[in-house]
């Protein structure tokens, strides 16, 4: 049974078919009322303060900002809105990440429509669903607890020396050949893996822990 008046969702996907495949999964609920859309985590993050959703299904790789970073801002901003990760993978790196930033739930975008309206319900009222295979991640996690610049993957640990030498996202892409999403993403990685919250303290850390390799 739903709550007494609609749960306000905002779907926030790059994606125009999954958005739209959203709304049909969830038009058959008389609970749930779609309130906003975005296509991007800037304009996501601009969106809930005039629409203030009460839920926000949150894909990860999206352009401007990705879903982490505003996830974490969101969070920050508005502690009331419930944000669900919906993403096609969940391996342990963007688990984690949506899941420190302050999203109370991942799914993956397979998910059945009766799951995910369920999990659209809990997340109204400050319950937490995960998926099994996200939830694998996290456990994996909790047994092999982070050690400064341990967990970094390989390609985060360039994308990190480049932040060191003060490379900008442009010139990290162009150095290493990566979409600047992808690099959007690694960073935002770097920044939960490191618990600091931006560039200027990534290095800051790197250099107290003597993380910085020598060229």
């Amino acid at each position: 049974m739903g709550p007494d008046k609609p749960i306000r969702l905002m779907l926030v996907d790059d994606h125009q078919m999954v958005r739209d495949g959203l709304k049909v999964f969830l038009s058959i609920y008389d609970d749930v009322d779609i309130v906003a859309e975005a296509t991007d985590g800037k304009q996501a993050v601009d969106l809930c303060a005039r629409v203030v959703p009460d839920v926000i299904l949150m894909d990860i790789l999206l352009p401007e900002l990705d879903g982490p970073a505003a996830t974490r801002r969101i969070r920050e901003n508005f502690p009331q809105i419930q944000i669900i990760a919906l993403s096609n993978f969940a391996d342990e790196e963007r688990v984690q990440s949506m899941i420190q930033a302050g999203a109370i739930g991942y799914l993956l975008k397979d998910v059945h429509a009766d799951q995910l309206i369920s999990a659209i319900r809990d997340a109204y009222k400050g319950q937490s669903t995960i998926s099994s295979t996200a939830a694998q991640a996290l456990v994996h996690a909790s047994l092999h607890p982070f050690r400064p610049g341990e967990s970094l993957t390989e390609k985060e640990d360039e994308v990190l020396g480049l932040l060191v030498k003060g490379k900008t996202n442009k010139e990290i892409g162009e150095e290493l050949f990566l979409s600047p999403g992808t690099v959007r993403f690694h960073v935002s990685n770097i920044l939960s893996k490191l618990g600091v919250s931006n560039r200027t303290e990534a290095v800051s850390f790197v250099l107290q822990h003597g993380l910085a390799k020598k060229p």
